[in-house]
């Protein structure tokens, strides 16, 4: 188990309309200019859109890969360890974040996508 950045972009990437680009100094990943996934500061750890009520189902179910921290806390974000995610979880994750970022005609293309 475990994962990279590295990982994680190329799976974004399969996605329709990701494109690359920097946030706080550090890469990202965004859809239709809006930040799906980033990686933190530390270089080990992904900051992840997620909706509210399964970041917390993250938070309680898997306490050593996903976490929050106070900043975050009011937002609907995820922070997972990568050495430590599962890249077929994460997956799972970034697609669902494309799909509730991506303009709904991209999401028909793609109707897989939020699954």
């Amino acid at each position: 188990m475990g994962t990279s950045f590295a990982e994680v972009r190329e799976a974004a990437l399969k996605l329709p309309s990701v494109s690359e680009g920097t946030s706080y100094g550090t890469p990202c990943l965004r859809v239709a200019k809006t930040l799906i996934a980033r990686l933190w500061e530390d270089g080990e750890t992904l900051v992840l859109k997620v909706d509210p009520m399964e970041r917390d189902i993250l938070l309680e179910a898997e306490p050593d890969t996903f976490f929050t921290t106070d900043h975050y806390r009011g937002y609907p974000i995820v922070l997972a360890r990568l050495p430590k995610a599962d890249l077929a979880h994460i997956e799972m994750l970034l697609k669902r974040a494309w799909f509730a970022a991506a303009p709904k005609r991209l999401t028909k293309t793609f109707p897989d996508a939020g699954a």
